[in-house]
């Protein structure tokens, strides 16, 4: 068949996802790879810790999502020829959802049987499957639960191209990507562009998640004899394949859970492949620029199968094969201004040869490398990419819309008297929700907010903070979004003091709970706890019926050890927010710390087990919890139940 493409809606099973977080996330989730010492050689050179943020501002969390499955419909982009079938999801960050290989009929990838919703993202909600596409910052992208911009063209050869792209806000670059498959082609090609069109270095992180299955007596064929991992809070580099007396290439001999970066030599071919017992399974190629490979698993302790329940339905287990632009995700790397980044990847079917099936890891990585070189697999598609050139740069025909923001910066720049973010990608208008700044971007007038409501998009453009800082005196001394916006932009600069006056000036001109938000988060920060503690409980005062908002005050109540106020306030709930398993989680902790062992051991068992839907990655506190309270009452310690019981990682 020649190839196609086409646009259709799929069915499944989902949780729903909610609206956005109410109030920025500025005190941050917790990401693992933010917290570790290195203990590198000199000549490693991974940039540790470049990079990093502390939260994922201007963008709000996902917060208030429910594990609860109903049918639903979603988006999909499909791209086949005879010897593939590839499925997108442009809802979702682009998720490429499944690749079948249509001469077995297998799927290539692990594809979840529903979408269900954890907290593992930077943005917190985030599901497993497909392949994943990470951009701007350590953890996966804050646009993987975001609907990118959809679009076709064709090449000069009338190969359909899918393409997807955004404005990614953090470090305000645009990219996209160009899907397709010619007539003849066994691999799906994957052309990625990051363009940072502005003037400044900016940190870049890209890391293309790949879910595959975990083959029974699976393994991996990586071209590598070193990675680094981490285990007690360190980083090191280790022989591969055999660390700890156990082959981690075959991968079910991991035991705890863990990442491994495969230190691939500059000058062998970028690749990785995962493998059934019987030799087949997906093969990942591609150009020089990605230049690392890594393996995550969830080990085989009880932990990490409860956390591969905890995130599909009947899908069964999964490990991710990703390919990056740093040799690891400790940190990003510098991307100068002005500066086009691209590179291809190749998604397809392996076979590997009868004999080949239980060789050892060294004679199977040497010879699958020297297949791929005299082939000169990576030579072509350098070609491929060098030739495409000019086609990525070509207009497209829009399907389905992205964000505003893109809109928003041109709107910006041609303030500034510079050129369009992009020539060839178009970004459309604001959306309504953009609207103040648009008007405020071309008139300096900044409109009323109404302080009851949930505040409008926030912003991350230092064009929009030179002016309020140029007005906040007397344009806008007596606009309380005004002083909240700026007390914001000083907070993300670590400038706490002058945070704070812009927050207190916000509530003074009209008394808001978003304002107060901040000023409980910089003395949560500062340690200042009582006045941390005043201030949030005023602002959940106002806003009783924000659950989003609950949440995160009663997040901060639990940091600054408010017990007793946790116990009032939750007790004081609207009858609705009582049975939000988060809070519900709080209440319990509390509950602990002030001695009432029973009550809260009652409660945590009730119905099976408290189940948290937005449990973090790496957060182990359900266990510790269940564990003291059970010594707590029965004077033993036991094994932690499976229910409560997430530690995965060492």
């Amino acid at each position: 068949m020649k190839s196609q493409i086409r646009f259709e809606d799929m069915g499944i099973l989902q949780g729903e996802l909610g609206g956005e977080a109410s109030v920025p996330d500025l005190l941050g989730e917790q990401i693992l790879q933010n917290d570790l010492q290195f203990k590198l050689d000199e000549a490693d050179e991974i940039f540790e810790g470049y990079g990093r943020c502390q939260n994922a501002y201007p963008y709000r969390r996902f917060n208030c999502y429910s594990r609860e499955l109903k049918q639903g419909i979603v988006k999909t982009a499909v791209l086949e020829n005879d010897f593939l079938k590839a499925v997108f999801l442009p809802d979702y960050g682009g998720r490429l959802w499944s690749l079948w290989d249509k001469k077995k009929n297998r799927n290539l990838l692990y594809t979840n049987d529903v979408l269900r919703f954890s907290n593992l993202a930077t943005r917190n909600a985030w599901f497993s499957g497909g392949v994943e596409w990470n951009i701007g910052i350590i953890g996966h992208t804050p646009l993987t639960t975001s609907a990118l911009f959809t679009s076709y063209l064709e090449d000069d050869y009338g190969t359909p191209i899918l393409r997807m792209y955004e404005y990614e806000r953090i470090r305000q670059v645009t990219y996209q990507m160009d899907f397709w498959l010619g007539e003849k082609d066994c691999f799906l090609n994957a052309r990625i562009r990051v363009v940072n069109f502005g003037e400044r270095i900016v940190p870049m992180y890209w890391w293309s998640n790949i879910a595959v299955p975990e083959y029974e007596k699976g393994r991996l064929v990586v071209p590598a004899k070193k990675a680094y991992t981490f285990r007690n809070g360190a980083v090191f580099k280790t022989d591969i394949p055999i660390v700890e007396g156990r082959d981690i290439t075959r991968y079910q001999n991991i035991p705890k859970s863990t990442d491994y970066f495969f230190e691939i030599p500059k000058e062998e071919p970028k690749y990785i492949i995962n493998v059934d017992e019987s030799g087949y399974g997906l093969f990942h190629l591609s150009t020089e620029r990605l230049q690392s490979r890594k393996l995550f698993s969830w080990g085989h302790t009880q932990g990490g199968k409860h956390w591969q329940e905890f995130l599909t339905e009947k899908a069964g287990d999964y490990i991710e094969i990703q390919a990056g632009l740093g040799k690891t995700q400790y940190g990003c790397v510098p991307m100068a201004p002005h500066t086009a980044w691209e590179w291809l990847e190749r998604y397809g079917a392996i076979e590997l040869e009868k004999s080949d099936r239980e060789d050892s890891f060294e004679n199977l990585r040497d010879k699958v490398t020297t297949t791929i070189q005299k082939k000169k697999m990576g030579q072509e598609m350098e070609t491929v990419l060098h030739a495409t050139k000019e086609m990525a740069k070509k207009k497209s025909r829009l399907i389905y819309c992205g964000s505003g923001y893109g809109a928003l910066k041109n709107k910006i720049r041609e303030a500034e008297g510079k050129s369009s973010i992009s020539q060839h990608l178009e970004f459309g208008e604001c959306t309504e929700e953009l609207m103040l700044w648009e008007n405020f971007i071309k008139t300096g007038e900044l409109g009323k907010v109404d302080v009851s409501l949930k505040p409008p998009a926030f912003m991350v453009d230092q064009f929009i903070y030179k002016k309020l800082r140029e007005g906040i005196e007397d344009r806008y001394k007596n606009n309380w979004y005004a002083h909240y916006q700026l007390g914001i932009f000083y907070f993300q600069q670590e400038e706490y003091q002058w945070a704070e006056k812009e927050f207190s000036q916000s509530a003074a001109v009209e008394e808001n709970a978003w304002a107060y938000h901040g000023i409980a988060v910089i003395h949560t920060i500062d340690g200042k706890k009582e006045e941390g503690i005043r201030a949030i409980l005023k602002g959940m005062q106002m806003q009783k019926e924000d659950l989003s908002y609950q949440r995160d005050g009663f997040r901060m109540l639990q940091i600054n050890e408010a017990f007793a106020e946790i116990i009032k306030a939750y007790e004081q709930l609207e009858p609705a927010l009582k049975e939000d398993k988060r809070l519900i989680f709080y209440y319990i902790q509390a509950l602990t710390r002030q001695g009432e062992y029973q009550k809260a051991y009652n409660l945590l068992c009730a119905d099976g087990g408290l189940l948290v839907p937005d449990l973090r990655e790496g957060e182990l506190s359900l266990g510790a919890l269940w564990r003291e309270l059970y010594e707590k009452l029965f004077g033993e310690k036991k094994e932690v139940p499976s229910v409560f019981d997430f530690i995965a990682f060492e």
